[in-house]
């Protein structure tokens, strides 16, 4: 059997990946999008190595996949280790970072919380690619859903804490979602 036809993934793993809980590909039902809201790739895997430090259990906080603005595609941690992504949502889902600097840097100031970058074409056509390969190797995915659907949480502004703002947005209101959703109704449907 040959693999799926897809991007091709490089693999940049975080160090820490190995202490992360195994699972089957059939107890994974969802794929989670979410914005780095960090400038490049090169931060993102920075920020995911860093959120380790002087956890009790050695691990820390990044998605499974990255896709870059020029369509490229990272694994940092393998698709059958559970990965922290989406707080409370991790244990049956794949994370998938789009680079994009979204809030970054007054991710919580009041006055930023319009992105005002775009997802390239290129970067929106790797992922659709992405979710294709994903749906032929991880038969039980049913749901698609954005990091700002699972977490609604409201946390007080950085600059005035009498105005709550949202504590994630992510992929945010810039990014393709009704192209994409479109593609994986395609895929699911």
């Amino acid at each position: 059997m040959t693999a799926p036809a897809g991007p091709p993934v490089d693999d940049r793993l975080v160090s820490w990946w190995g202490a992360l809980k195994r699972r089957s590909p059939e107890s994974v039902t969802t794929v989670v999008l979410h914005a780095t809201e960090i400038p490049t790739l090169a931060e993102a895997w920075d920020y995911a190595e860093r959120s380790a430090d002087g956890t009790d259990d050695g691990t820390g906080v990044c998605g499974h996949l990255y896709v870059d603005r020029d369509g490229s595609c990272h694994r940092f941690v393998p698709l059958d280790r559970v990965a922290a992504h989406a707080a409370g949502h991790n244990t049956p889902s794949i994370g998938i970072e789009l680079v994009n600097t979204g809030r970054h840097p007054g991710h919580f100031d009041s006055r930023s919380q319009v992105p005002a970058e775009d997802f390239p074409p290129e970067q929106t056509a790797a992922l659709m690619e992405l979710l294709t390969v994903l749906t032929e190797t991880h038969p039980s995915l049913a749901r698609l859903v954005r990091h700002s659907d699972l977490d609604r949480e409201m946390v007080p502004a950085s600059d005035d804490p009498d105005v709550l703002v949202r504590r994630r947005i992510d992929p945010g209101p810039r990014f393709p979602w009704a192209d994409v959703r479109r593609h994986w109704e395609r895929l699911t449907g």
